[in-house]
């Protein structure tokens, strides 16, 4: 939940800036909006990335912590180990933070889904087509793309859809024509081929594709909804600008776009993941512009271009560090469990730092606790209860999700003294009988053992849904036949979900026997077991 809000934070700021800039540059050309929204969200599907590898940049601000019904986040223990075991995937119980996850992955996946199934009928549509291969058109074509500058080869298609009229493919783009293209008049097909063709020189169905796949991500911003519509928008007008460009009278062009939004009706719907030429819902708005001989249509220079790299990097780099930090008072919550994984009611726990009186507070019956109104700062962590280890536990509260906790209690060691008396025996004490020669035992000859049956830890599977991570520092026993007889978890600061699961592995490792001068012997093991998970 933590990493969906900063991810809305962080893409919020930058959409915002990238959008305040598009509306901004009203009286600019198309082409450079369109510019500063593709670059704008390029931004926006890095700060992800880029927050994951820049330095933090904490800066205080003032929250709540999460709420009682929030799951505990676990604090590794850091413990010295003689064999380390490293397993990929973490977790906890169905909570509000579970139930906001599976709502934004099952957003993802329906917004994923149209764009998939758009995707996939182009493709389909595309493989159906037959080649055009009338010399009009391919002469045309040719004069067309010498006069955009491109070198790549583009293939003409011939649809059997009568709506579509688009262009789509990085690689090997292709012009999507309906069928009654063939009907169509040179000056047509000219006028046509330039707005197409201006879209394959822009690369702007691979901008879009790519502006689409991050609303994938951000599917619950209304910013990147607004920032994919205005590209789309632009981007049109901008080709529109480089057909007028080729001399092409306005009237005539505004003429041309009429005819084909009445023969081609649904590409809004239908076609959404291709750049249609004559999209109805921004006909209107497009055809105004062609006709206003002051709108300024040159394209981005060099300086321009470098220019808003630099500011949104500037923008970026801050944005991506940016860490935010609780001041406030608030909640510390969290559960206690023991180590099979059940919750422990009746804790006495103790809270106190070097600034503050102790805090008292005892687990309810679901194993949760609270301490009301507790600041950002360096605590200790106290918690007992008859048969178990005693808990002391240091952390310091700084981010949000550091005032939710879980810890698990381990079970007491037995102890037990005996004593044995008897009475002195009085009176004379006969000679010591003189003792013979015995020989002398030389030890320190050891056989280390070696494992025979290794078995990997399972990542527990609430773990790896929740996106948690956890060290299991483990002391087992090796018995005489290699055999692993004693398996204890030594930390208290383990999710007891991650301590089942290391424990259960370790149990079942074999080895060969260990030999103390010949004779097995039992051995001590400490093992720690890492649970991390991969990007």
């Amino acid at each position: 939940m933590m990493l969906l809000t900063d991810l809305a934070l962080r893409s919020s700021v930058i959409l915002a800036i990238g959008l305040i800039a598009n509306a901004a540059l009203t009286r600019q050309s198309a082409a450079l909006r369109h510019l500063v929204l593709a670059a704008t969200i390029v931004a926006t599907a890095a700060v992800l990335p880029l927050s994951l590898w820049l330095p933090e940049w904490t800066v205080p601000i003032t929250s709540r912590a999460s709420s009682q019904n929030s799951t505990p986040a676990p604090v590794p223990a850091s413990v010295t180990a003689v064999e380390e075991t490293s397993v990929s995937t973490a977790a906890s119980p169905v909570d509000t933070a579970s139930m906001v996850a599976i709502a934004w992955m099952a957003g993802c996946v329906l917004t994923g889904v149209f764009l998939f199934v758009g995707i996939w009928r182009l493709w389909r549509t595309a493989r159906r087509a037959s080649v055009l291969g009338d010399p009009r058109w391919t002469s045309i074509a040719r004069e067309v793309a010498e006069s955009h500058g491109l070198r790549r080869p583009i293939v003409l298609l011939l649809t059997d859809q009568a709506d579509l009229l688009a262009t789509w493919g990085l690689f090997r783009p292709r012009v999507l024509l309906p069928p009654h293209a063939r009907e169509w008049s040179d000056d047509r097909i000219r006028i046509v081929l330039c707005h197409e063709l201006a879209h394959i020189r822009r690369h702007d169905w691979f901008v879009q594709i790519t502006a689409e796949v991050v609303r994938i991500t951000l599917w619950f911003n209304p910013l990147i909804w607004m920032a994919c519509t205005r590209l789309r928008r632009d981007s049109e007008q901008a080709c529109d600008d480089a057909v007028l460009g080729q001399h092409v009278p306005a009237r005539e062009y505004a003429g041309l776009l009429l005819d084909l939004a009445r023969r081609c009706r649904k590409p809004t719907s239908t076609w959404a993941s291709a750049v249609p030429m004559a999209r109805p819902s921004t006909l209107e708005r497009r055809i105004a512009a062609m006709l206003n001989p002051t709108i300024n249509r040159t394209t981005p220079s060099r300086q321009s271009i470098i220019m808003i790299a630099l500011l949104l990097f500037a923008i970026t780099v801050p944005t991506a560090a940016f860490r935010a930090a609780q001041t406030a008072p608030a909640a510390l919550t969290g559960s206690v469990y023991d180590p099979t994984g059940g919750v422990m009611p009746g804790v006495a726990l103790t809270l106190e730092n070097a600034q503050e009186a102790k805090q008292q507070a005892t687990s309810r019956a679901d194993g949760r606790f609270d301490f009301p109104q507790v600041a950002p700062g360096k605590y200790t962590l106290s918690a007992s209860l008859p048969g178990f280890r005693t808990l002391r536990q240091e952390f310091e509260l700084k981010t949000a999700r550091d005032w939710d906790r879980a810890i698990t209690l381990q079970v007491g060691e037995l102890k037990e003294s005996i004593s044995v008396r008897e009475r002195r025996i009085t009176g004379p004490v006969g000679p010591s009988q003189p003792q013979l020669p015995k020989p002398i035992r030389v030890g320190g000859n050891i056989k280390v053992p070696t494992k025979t049956l290794d078995v990997k830890p399972v990542y527990p599977k609430t773990m790896r849904e929740a996106g948690r991570e956890g060290i299991v520092p483990i002391e087992a026993i090796i018995g005489p036949d290699g055999s692993v007889t004693s398996v204890r978890v030594v930390s208290a600061d383990v999710h007891p979900d991650f301590a089942i699961a290391a424990a259960d592995a370790v149990r079942q490792w074999k080895f060969t026997p260990t030999l103390l001068n010949g004779t097995p012997v039992e051995v001590v093991m400490t093992v720690k077991v890492q649970f991390s998970l991969e990007n």
